[in-house]
């Protein structure tokens, strides 16, 4: 008898011929709700085009609402692709805030909820109220803002805006999440002596997110300085309005382009940037390392494979939202594969080591779990059902490892909505070969 499938769960796709596909994908995450906050911040009217609908940045936009910023729809460039026109906001407070499960909503708007003239109260998801958060709040109050959380350091808290932020100085740790700094440094052109931040702690994952932070303020006007490890310093200042393409998500691009690697054929994602500071682009290399042919382009990105999978040593600890999809391939491989630096993937949205050693053991694989990462040794799988733990990226996982298990079911694979909606259609129309070039 096969898994039980519920009206949330998915029979994901597998197929033993190669896929031949060009998927476009919409914008980054990452990129989308830091434009976002900045365009909310600015001194004039900012247009994203191209940006990226899905849960997170939607609760992203229903939040700034909240605090007096417009999010318009306008025509983009493309039939079906609105742009968006976003007014700053006036900061009023005595409102709150959902944040359902998205990190950047949590960490991101409570620094700029310190700028509001009244009480930001903040909640979201069951999940979230175990993702950290105290490190960011103590930093807060050591830059003269008020917070209640009853001694949590989580979710639900209050933010009690004044209408000003003095800034200054603050140590804090990051080794959690380097969301801590860029929510910082966003706001820190708006505090009154704008903000100096040194971590002090083990290394930052995820530091290329930082990076990122930094060019979308210097695109902004800000004056940012990250010459000295592990400090940054921004100077109190104007933010400008924004006028900006979204590149397309380069993690969610990750699965699309596994399909060539764990099915055979050839998958291109077009638009994919010459310079990026996503960390998601890391994929090249390690496709690559993996034995696939990976071809990049002014017109995009093309990966080529047969279906030989070799295992790897790669420490993710710069790009760690890739470890789901590398595991997947990883158990397909024909030699073992050691994945390092990922310990920080214990607080994201679900414990994601631990889903990961489940959900494949689960299914028949080895996969052994060290204090910093995981160790796969390829076995042969069997079907089952694929627990997500309403984590978009263990969706996705499932979807891979459906290309060469048949009778996997990915449970709840609208989890994905989170940062790419419809993805079990576009996953279908790939694998049947449809034309996604436009989609």
């Amino acid at each position: 008898m096969g898994p039980r499938i519920s009206l949330t769960d998915w029979l994901s796709p597998s197929t033993t011929g190669p896929i031949t596909a060009t998927v476009a994908l919409p914008g980054s995450k990452s990129l989308t709700n830091r434009y976002l906050v900045l365009a909310a911040l600015a001194t004039g009217t900012s247009r994203l085009r191209r940006p990226l609908r899905s849960r997170d940045t939607l609760l992203m936009a229903a939040a700034l609402h909240s605090l007096g910023a417009s999010v318009t729809d306008i025509p983009g460039g493309e039939p079906g692709c609105d742009d968006w026109l976003i007014a700053p906001a006036s900061l009023t407070g005595s409102t709150s805030v959902d944040c359902g499960l998205a990190g950047t909503v949590m960490r991101f708007l409570p620094p700029v909820a310190a700028l509001a003239d009244g009480p930001v109260a903040f909640d979201g998801d069951a999940r979230a109220r175990n993702r950290p958060m105290a490190p960011l709040i103590d930093a807060l109050r050591a830059l003269g803002a008020r917070i209640s959380d009853d001694g949590r350091g989580t979710l639900p808290f209050t933010v009690e805006g004044s209408g000003r932020m003095p800034g200054g100085s603050v140590t804090l740790d990051a080794s959690a999440s380097s969301q801590f700094i860029s929510a910082l440094l966003m706001a820190g052109p708006r505090f009154e002596q704008g903000v100096t931040i040194r971590h002090d702690g083990k290394p930052i994952p995820s530091e290329p997110h930082i990076e990122m932070t930094v060019e979308v303020l210097r695109d902004c006007g800000a004056i940012v300085d990250d010459s000295q490890a592990n400090i940054w310093r921004v100077e109190p200042s104007e933010i400008y309005p924004l006028d900006v393409e979204v590149e397309p998500d380069l993690s969610n691009a990750a699965a699309f382009l596994a399909a060539a690697v764990v099915a055979g054929g050839s998958v291109r994602v077009p638009g994919w940037p010459q310079h990026t500071t996503q960390a998601g682009d890391a994929i090249r290399n390690i496709f690559d390392a993996m034995g696939a042919d990976v071809l990049l382009e002014r017109s995009g990105l093309t990966v080529t494979g047969d279906r030989q999978i070799r295992g790897l040593d790669v420490d993710l600890h710069d790009a760690g939202e890739l470890t789901p999809v590398i595991v997947a391939v990883a158990a397909l491989a024909d030699s073992p594969s050691r994945i390092r630096g990922i310990a920080h993937l214990r607080g994201h949205e679900t414990d994601r080591l631990a889903a990961l050693f489940t959900e494949v053991n689960a299914l028949g694989g080895s996969v052994d779990m060290a204090e910093d990462g995981l160790r796969i040794t390829p076995k042969p799988l069997q079907g089952g059902l694929f627990h997500t733990y309403g984590d978009h990226r263990m969706a996705m996982a499932g979807a891979v490892l459906g290309l060469r298990v048949p009778g996997l079911v990915v449970e709840n694979v609208e989890t994905t909505d989170k940062t790419l909606p419809e993805f079990a259609a576009r996953w279908t129309h790939m694998v049947n070969g449809d034309d996604l070039a436009g989609a």
